[in-house]
């Protein structure tokens, strides 16, 4: 009597142990490439938010940031902010100062998110009042000094 299954199973048997090698090696790919995007993911946010924090200056608050857990078990960054001081001062001619590093910390990224952009435009509204105020301030000046005397002489 003569077996001829063994040589079919050993056939099966490595095909489906090639499979399986192909499978393993297919996800261990998935999982490197799924680390690169999340170590890319956390450069660019830190970018992001330190270029705030950069040009902000005093006028920024602390970073927080999101963390997502990778594939790996470790937490990656993925997502951040910064508060950023959009309040007037007392004297219009500082809130102008103001608004102008405001407004240039919230486009400092090389890719301003839509908040980003918001916050710009928030700075840009109130250094425009701010110019309007300080324009009135000073024609007020201007125009009380023309009603007074330059020069008083007693006869």
């Amino acid at each position: 009597m003569i077996k001829i299954g063994g040589v079919g199973s050993n056939i099966i048997n490595n095909f489906q142990k090639n499979f399986q090698d192909i499978t393993q090696k297919l996800e261990e790919q998935k999982i490197r490439l799924i680390i690169q995007k999340l170590r890319l993911k956390e450069k660019q946010v830190i970018a992001h938010e330190m270029a705030h924090k950069a040009v902000g200056g005093r006028y920024t608050g602390a970073v927080h940031y999101t963390y997502t857990r990778g594939p790996d078990g470790k937490f990656y960054i993925t997502g951040g902010e910064v508060s950023i001081d959009t309040s007037e001062e007392p004297d219009p001619e500082d809130t102008i100062r103001k608004m102008e590093i405001v407004r240039a910390a919230a486009l400092a990224p090389a890719d301003p998110s839509p908040q980003d952009i918001r916050v710009a435009q928030i700075a840009t509204i109130k250094e425009m009042k701010a110019r309007q105020e300080l324009a009135k301030l000073k024609e007020q000046e201007k125009s009380q000094g023309q009603e007074k005397p330059l020069l008083s002489v007693k006869v």
